[in-house]
């Protein structure tokens, strides 16, 4: 598996979890009567401390991903070759990581799936709030659509790594 398809799956974890997360504790709180759907205020302050919860929590898994990667490669040119020389090791990491215009064409592919799925969540929402439902289900449709754009992104990136990608 490649270095771009196992930051893939790496970065839809993350965001699954977040997501995952964020509806426990949110849905959990109107479950139990603490808080209405009418509370734009919780609303607001909950998706944003979420969105904050997933930027700090992609950086540091991204840290910690590059670091067992890296690890890893040392391990195996170990292994392999019975010794380790830092220059070699070195080489081999940036081996690993480059990105050439393929991972640029399935990143902008996918990328376009995801931002779609988002247009569509808002799009959703708008009809949520046309259709008498409270503001807070719009702000509840619009941050799951974008995430689930995310989670769904990574699927297709890792679709296209598979398939191939044409440039038409």
């Amino acid at each position: 598996m490649s270095y771009q398809e196992k930051r893939t799956i790496v970065m839809m974890l993350t965001g699954a979890l977040v997501l995952a997360a964020y509806c426990i504790y949110a849905f959990g709180q109107v479950n139990a009567g603490v808080v209405s759907l009418g509370d734009l205020r919780f609303w607001a302050r909950t998706i944003l401390a979420f969105i904050g919860i997933g930027i700090v929590a992609t950086i540091v898994i991204q840290i910690i991903f590059h670091i067992l990667l890296s690890v890893g490669i040392v391990v195996t040119k170990t292994i392999r070759d019975g010794k380790v020389v830092d220059e070699d090791i070195e080489k081999s990491v940036e081996a690993e990581m480059v990105e050439d215009e393929m991972d640029k064409l399935i990143e902008l592919k996918a990328n376009r799936v995801g931002v779609a799925l988002g247009g569509c969540g808002f799009v959703a929402g708008l009809f949520a709030v046309l259709l008498g439902y409270p503001a807070a289900v719009m702000l509840n449709i619009v941050f799951i659509a974008f995430s689930l754009g995310m989670i769904v992104e990574g699927f297709v990136q890792l679709y296209y790594y598979r398939r191939g990608v044409r440039h038409a």
